[in-house]
């Protein structure tokens, strides 16, 4: 997995409340056994009309957010059934950080465990950054993981409290098998000794 200590991004906002894993990724493309190849789904139902066009009116369609990073929503992100294959598809997307007011628990501890950062603000810090988004064209974050701090080039400097084992996870580019593997000698030596029984 990829560490994450600093990304700056392009922002992109998608602008509603409990958004659940189906509309993240529906249920109809989880028929993958790789983590990959899931980005084009993201959103599908959203971001394409029943033809299969690109929908100009869902707003990360538009050309101004085009390659970014950082997705900002509202409450309840993550929400529904507790596939996987969510936080796979935001990362296959290009999407490395997701900032919203309050995550679906399962969602939220899938998110780290595929090496993107999901970051709880305040209802009133993240709709701040959905003006700023609307008002700069191309807006983006900078996201210090090293000193959990969000800053811009317009001024905003806010920081942000995450879990210190689930931060080191992250930095160190750590899933749950690299946290294991970490431990290989003894693990070696213990199967080692095994092996003499």
């Amino acid at each position: 997995m990829e560490a994450f200590t600093k990304h700056t991004g392009i922002v992109a906002p998608v602008d509603r409340v409990n958004v659940d894993t189906d509309a993240i990724i529906p249920k109809q493309f989880l028929k993958r056994i790789e983590r990959s190849g899931f980005g084009q789904f993201l959103f599908y139902e959203w971001r394409f009309d029943e033809a299969g066009n690109v929908n100009p009116s869902f707003e990360p369609n538009k050309p101004r957010y085009e390659g970014a990073s950082v997705l900002i929503s509202r409450a309840n992100f993550g929400c529904g059934s507790s596939r996987e294959h969510a936080p796979w598809a935001i990362l296959d997307y290009g999407f490395r950080v997701v900032i919203a007011p309050s995550f679906a628990d399962i969602f939220y501890n899938n998110c780290f465990k595929n090496g993107i950062l999901p970051i709880k603000l305040s209802e009133e810090q993240v709709e701040k950054l959905f003006q700023r988004t609307a008002q700069h064209e191309g807006y983006k974050l900078t996201v210090d993981l090293e000193n959990n701090r969000l800053t811009d080039a317009h001024g905003l400097d806010v920081s942000f409290e995450l879990d210190e084992h689930r931060r080191q996870f992250l930095l160190q580019g750590l899933d749950d098998i690299g946290l294991t593997l970490q431990h290989e000698d003894k693990i070696s030596a213990y199967e080692a000794a095994r092996a003499a029984q």
